[in-house]
């Protein structure tokens, strides 16, 4: 195992106070669990994109007015395009306006760091989120 190593961290009373609160409901017996996790996640969450080489997996989440602009077809064009990287779509329609849809996505750092980027673009996207792993 590797060696634990103590440092000292400063933040606001309040971002302490909100930080503490999440322990609690998230169950971590203490802030250097918690302070870990979150770090180990923080990592998993973004050296992907330092790299512009390897194969990754993940999901990219997106919310968006499908009144807006042929958004629609849009997408559909969008994941003809990505076909070979994109495994499967779930779309769920969350009020009258807006739609979540999830794409599951394998392929290379480059490929997805493109469909992420075409995905953002589109006229009528209000968010995109990826989460990707490195394998």
């Amino acid at each position: 195992m590797n060696e634990l190593i103590r440092f000292g961290v400063a933040m606001p009373a309040s971002l302490l106070e909100e930080f503490d609160s999440l322990i609690e409901r998230s169950g971590f017996a203490n802030r250097s669990l918690a302070l870990r996790h979150l770090v180990r996640q923080h990592i998993a969450e973004k050296s992907w994109e330092q790299d512009s080489v390897g194969t990754v997996c993940g999901t990219i989440t997106m919310l968006y007015d499908h009144h807006s602009n042929e958004v629609s077809s849009e997408l559909t064009s969008v994941q003809h395009d990505f076909g070979g990287q994109i495994t499967c779509t779930t779309h769920v329609h969350v009020s009258h306006e807006l739609c979540l849809e999830t794409i599951i996505v394998n392929g290379s750092v480059e490929q997805l760091k493109r469909l992420e980027e075409t995905l953002t673009a589109l006229k009528g996207i209000q968010s995109v989120h990826i989460a990707v792993f490195k394998l």
